[in-house]
């Protein structure tokens, strides 16, 4: 196939027509999706002007489908390093400069060394420059305090964390199902 297809992803919506994640959008590559169309697992809601030959059938690849059955998203988020990031917004929390995450580490408010946990309550982003300055001290001993205390965030605020950060592609039929800080015409 030709890379104009491979550049035809799906933009994938639960049953409720919101997107299953923001942040990595939830997409899908057009293999996946004529699949789960012949499978009747989603149902097709717009299309590409693209189409797709097989030997007996011709059909246009979905841009946006929606699950036929809700998926219910875990109460809790996955403890990950990007997820710190996103809570975070990619932002150093001792200078508050933006990076990219591979710019980014995170920091022990209280150092491992000091009895400190890996858990969400004790680990931000911080950029490497600041966590080399704060090195294994505690906030009072390096005069370097976050912006931000650490916690733990909801999916709800991961998600809504994720919509300020929009891919660099976002194809016209997903724009009514994303809602990257649109202005709304007033009713």
């Amino acid at each position: 196939m030709s890379t104009a297809y491979e550049n035809s992803p799906a933009l994938v919506l639960n049953a409720d027509f919101r997107p299953l994640s923001y942040f990595p959008l939830s997409l899908w590559p057009w293999q996946d999706v004529i699949k789960a169309v012949f499978l009747s697992r989603v149902n097709v809601v717009s299309e590409y002007d693209r189409l797709v030959h097989s030997p007996s059938r011709e059909m246009r690849l979905p841009s946006v489908v929606s699950l036929k059955e809700y998926v219910h998203v875990k109460r809790q988020p996955a403890f990950t390093r990007f997820n710190v990031f996103l809570r975070d917004r990619f932002c150093c929390q001792y200078c508050g400069d933006s990076f990219s995450a591979e710019h980014l580490t995170f920091d022990h408010l209280i150092p491992r060394s000091r009895g400190g946990r890996t858990l969400w309550t004790n680990v931000l982003a911080a950029c490497a420059p600041c966590n080399m300055r704060k090195g294994h001290r505690l906030p009072r001993e390096s005069g370097m305090f976050p912006l931000c205390q650490p916690y733990q965030p909801s999916n709800f605020e991961l998600q809504d964390n994720g919509r300020a950060f929009p891919p660099n592609f976002l194809h016209e039929s997903w724009r009514d199902f994303l809602y990257w800080d649109a202005e709304l015409d007033p009713a």
